[in-house]
């Protein structure tokens, strides 16, 4: 079966988007595109956090909830969390309403604080685990060498709900590997932003 199928305006896209529209715009706009603001990479890690045992089309779709109740994910504000504001989170009809993962995101941001100051910024630290090249076909693997090797350093720094797996979505996400099928119109696309991009040093 082909990993791309024609989309309404003819144009091929990855299988995959075409199951809803959500995931159509969120295709042709961000996923694969390389991310280099800090805010945004926490984000994504906490979000595939939340995703675990659920689908991506449900993190979507509360994903603006989830912004604003974790104040826009800024990692500096979320480290000084009590249990009041596990209390509210948990209270939060429009996010995933799951203590583990609440407290693991909350525990995460104090974790990136002190990555963020040792790195000089998370870009600078996640950036140095983009492969060198990538051999296996797009979105023929759920982990790589490179997913394996972050996701054991950022466990080893006290990171929670950050396993190869989630760690490999998170960097086919943030466009640290290029991740569209061989076809799909967007993968040039994101090819020409990845060799534009200034790598985070």
């Amino acid at each position: 079966m082909s990993a791309t199928e024609m989309a309404a305006d003819g144009r091929p896209r990855c299988r995959w988007c075409l199951a809803t529209p959500e995931y159509l715009a969120y295709h042709d706009s961000e996923w694969g595109y390389p991310v280099v603001d800090d805010r945004r990479l926490f984000e994504k890690l906490c979000l595939e956090g939340f995703q675990s045992g659920l689908s991506w089309r449900t993190i979507l779709a509360k994903r603006e909830n989830f912004r604003a109740a974790f104040d826009g994910f800024d990692f500096h504000a979320m480290a000084r969390y009590g249990e009041a504001d596990v209390a509210r989170l948990l209270a939060d009809a429009g996010i995933v309403r799951h203590r583990g993962k609440i407290e693991a995101v909350i525990h995460n941001a104090g974790r990136a604080q002190a990555l963020a100051e040792e790195a000089g910024s998370l870009a600078a630290y996640f950036w140095r685990y983009e492969p060198a090249e990538v051999l296996a076909t797009p979105q023929a693997v759920s982990v790589s060498p490179e997913s394996i090797a972050l996701s054991k350093d950022l466990k080893k720094r006290g990171w929670k709900f950050v396993g190869p797996t989630t760690v490999y979505a998170f960097m086919q996400a943030m466009g640290l590997v290029n991740d569209h099928a061989e076809g799909c119109v967007t993968r040039a696309e994101v090819a020409r932003a990845r060799a534009a991009f200034q790598r985070p040093g």
